[in-house]
């Protein structure tokens, strides 16, 4: 099992690397190609769930090499239970599973103790796109993106929800956490609307680290240093993927180009390392996503 685990922790993390090395963020890759499919959203399981964390990435990265529309996606068997079938020659993309399994040991005074043993697996998906005779609705176009004035009202909505300090002014954009607020520079300032939402959306994330909240630090002490740097790609991962929920592009600064080597050099020294920034991107994520049902359930009361 250990053998397998290694093997699907390289291969994602090669092609993680490989496009850091062409200076290609991998999870900003829907945003930078043509895309006429309506508003870009986390690939979508058969049933509909979306996908999370690492296998965000993973497909969303599949389906621009592959040229891929439609965000569904679905195993063999599944697209057989459905009534279609794999298009002859098509070949499927890597998903990964992550789970624990609780093993009874015998500790040194002979009582029997359970142990967690954490443990992830690969399996293979075809997007809807590979597969024929599928009921009509998994072939349907998908609905055209909301306006940018009903996105931007989503994300003025969402970074309120959030209860965040926010302060505007200067020209940096950065979180402090001694004193707990977001900085950005005035919204007009920005080359766009996107790009402010997109900041924030960032900023929000780093946010989440505090230790009232998630508690998240990698042992950071200075800037630019490896803990640093993991926590500036939490966050750039954590944008993005709200920023597929809110429908909002998110923003290249130029300012992180320099964290494009320590992501190569942490990638290349742990290939665990994306996978653990995909997940605390998620949390990170969830956690303020759960505040948005918090808030609209204050405003129901």
């Amino acid at each position: 099992m250990a053998e397998v685990r290694k093997d699907v922790y390289a291969r994602v993390t090669d092609r993680i690397i490989a496009d850091l090395e062409k200076g290609v963020r991998t999870w900003l890759k829907p945003w930078s190609v043509s895309h006429t499919a309506g508003k870009i959203s986390r690939p979508l399981r058969h049933n509909g769930t979306p996908y999370r964390g690492m296998n965000i990435l993973l497909l969303w990265g599949e389906a621009i090499d592959k040229g891929y529309a439609a965000p569904i996606w679905m195993t063999f068997k599944q697209a057989q239970e459905l009534g279609g079938n794999v298009k002859k020659g098509e070949k499927s993309a890597l998903v990964v599973y992550a789970n624990t399994l609780t093993r009874t040991e015998t500790n040194e005074q002979g009582e029997d103790t359970e142990k967690e043993i954490p443990f992830m697996k690969g399996y293979n998906v075809f997007n809807v796109e590979q597969v024929e005779n599928l009921p009509a609705h998994y072939y349907a176009q998908p609905i055209q993106p909301l306006s940018i004035a009903e996105r931007i009202e989503n994300a003025d909505s969402f970074m309120k929800a959030t209860g965040a300090a926010i302060s505007h002014g200067g020209n940096r954009a950065f979180y402090a956490p001694g004193r707990d607020i977001i900085q950005l520079p005035p919204f007009e300032a920005f080359k766009d609307k996107e790009s402010y939402y997109a900041t924030a959306l960032h900023e929000l994330t780093h946010w989440t680290s505090h230790k009232t909240r998630l508690d998240r630090s990698f042992n950071a002490k200075r800037f630019g240093d490896n803990g640093y740097a993991r926590e500036e790609l939490v966050a750039e991962l954590g944008a993005a993927f709200l920023s597929a929920d809110l429908g909002i592009t998110p923003e290249i600064r130029e300012d992180h180009a320099a964290y494009l080597a320590h992501w190569l050099k942490a990638l290349k020294e742990d290939s665990r390392a994306i996978f653990s920034a995909a997940a605390h991107a998620q949390r990170a994520a969830d956690f303020l996503q759960a505040l948005q049902v918090k808030e609209e359930t204050a405003a129901a009361a």
